[in-house]
């Protein structure tokens, strides 16, 4: 089955509107590859200038949101707040979420269920600390984070899964495109086997953790491989390579100055 490729730019705490303006008008002005879908995921107090701003071919995501519509909940913002800036995104469970801000594989699963039923798609982050990959559990620690999304899922047409394993964002390592592979491989054989066969095969499953320029064609040739999360590289213009990653070259017919020489070795003398 194929998958639209997916490359969701996380721009994080980051950037104001001179500098976001820059890599937004990069965006605009280059040839990105039709065949992938590009999100941005902007703070929120810039949520409306990216989306006025940003080509309308370019998706916006929220970094977060509540699990309910609106309340005392000083400082969050809910998928209906999201929705009336145009945006049409957001990504939940993102490991700085989880390990810096306390939130819980419960709380992440509310927040999906509540966006969803809003009508935003949702970037579904996952991954391992370094601890829990040193210690064998990398498969055990992502399906339990993955099963907490599937629970308050109703429709996987509007969820990208994102595998960032830890120990791999923000720290220039970046998993070796086999151990993303094999990630991705198991994760979609859990969803095969905990959700459909049909899911399993249409669900999109990103790579996340220092994607840059210079990795992204390796990584994006592997089987399972969908798309990336891009932290740090969304801020600065080789985004644009890592959209364009997937690109097929384009094929130009042998001239025959490029068949001339092959024709003459095979051609008598006499008839050259």
């Amino acid at each position: 089955m194929s998958r639209r490729f997916f490359v969701g730019g996380n721009w994080k705490m980051n950037g104001d509107k001179k500098s976001l303006g820059e890599i937004i008008n990069t965006l605009n002005s280059a040839k990105l590859d039709p065949n992938t879908e590009v999100v941005c995921g902007a703070p929120s107090i810039y949520l409306d200038f990216a989306r006025s701003k940003l080509d309308p071919k370019i998706g916006v995501a929220a970094q977060n949101c509540y699990k309910v519509a609106k309340g005392a909940f000083t400082g969050e913002i809910s998928p209906a707040m999201i929705k009336d800036c145009g945006v049409n995104w957001v990504i939940l469970g993102h490991s700085e979420r989880r390990w810096v801000f306390g939130e819980t594989d419960e709380l992440i699963g509310q927040k999906c269920a509540h966006a969803l039923e809003n009508g935003l798609g949702v970037i579904a982050c996952i991954g391992e600390k370094l601890d829990e990959r040193e210690a064998g559990i990398t498969e055990k620690v992502v399906n339990a984070q993955t099963k907490h999304f599937a629970d308050n899922v109703k429709d996987w047409s509007k969820v990208v899964l994102a595998y960032e394993p830890v120990w791999a964002i923000g720290t220039g390592k970046t998993a070796s495109p086999a151990q993303a592979q094999e990630v991705h491989d198991k994760l979609r054989q859990w969803v095969k086997a905990n959700v459909s066969a049909e899911v399993g095969n249409s669900v999109r499953i990103i790579y996340g953790g220092s994607v840059t320029g210079g990795t992204c064609k390796e990584l994006a040739s592997m089987a399972d491989v969908d798309g990336f999360l891009v932290g740090g590289a969304a801020l600065k213009p080789e985004f644009v390579d890592i959209i364009n990653a997937k690109q097929q070259q384009s094929y130009s017919a042998p001239t025959w100055e490029h068949l001339r020489p092959i024709v003459s070795r095979w051609t008598p003398h006499h008839q050259r």
